[in-house]
């Protein structure tokens, strides 16, 4: 079975230049955990769940237990406030960066030819869980794991018959 065979054609994309609040909505609207990213006819990278998520530093967590001092009751919530300040500014600057600062580049791709099982291959031993997929190093689909594993058990059902 061949990559073609399995893919989803003409995916959703995003430009470089455009913000990381669209490239998030794009995967919220689509329910999709990543976008190949374009820079004109050229697949430059791709930005997932996981880059977006790895913008937001959440800083250490303590496990310490702590009780209030009476000047604390008074001090936490406003320490509290100006944190929160500071988290929505820097949710605004993510939100504003260019997806090029976010994406994984070079991005790695496979013709749509190959068979599932390179694919298959490639997305194990690269760790990603997508593929963009190319027909003479354009853009023409692309193919996630979840994809590989129902043509299969498509395939398998069609032997079955």
């Amino acid at each position: 079975m061949k990559v073609r065979d399995v893919m989803t054609p003409d995916p959703v994309t995003v430009r470089v230049d455009s913000p990381v609040s669209e490239a998030a909505g794009l995967l919220r609207k689509y329910h999709i955990g990543g976008l190949p990213v374009m820079d004109g006819d050229r697949v430059a990278g791709i930005v997932t769940e996981t880059d977006i998520l790895s913008l937001l530093d959440v800083g250490d967590l303590s496990d310490d237990l702590w009780l209030p001092s009476p000047l604390e009751v008074i001090e936490v919530p406003v320490r509290e406030f100006i944190n929160w300040e500071r988290t929505k500014r820097a949710l605004t600057d993510i939100g504003n960066m260019e997806v090029r600062r976010v994406m994984s580049s070079p991005v790695v791709a496979i013709d749509e030819d190959s068979d599932i099982a390179d694919a298959a291959s490639l997305m194990l031993r690269e760790g990603i869980a997508r593929l963009p997929v190319l027909r003479e190093d354009r853009l023409v689909g692309i193919v996630t794991r979840a994809d590989i594993v129902h043509g299969l058990g498509a395939s398998s059902r069609e032997e079955e018959s």
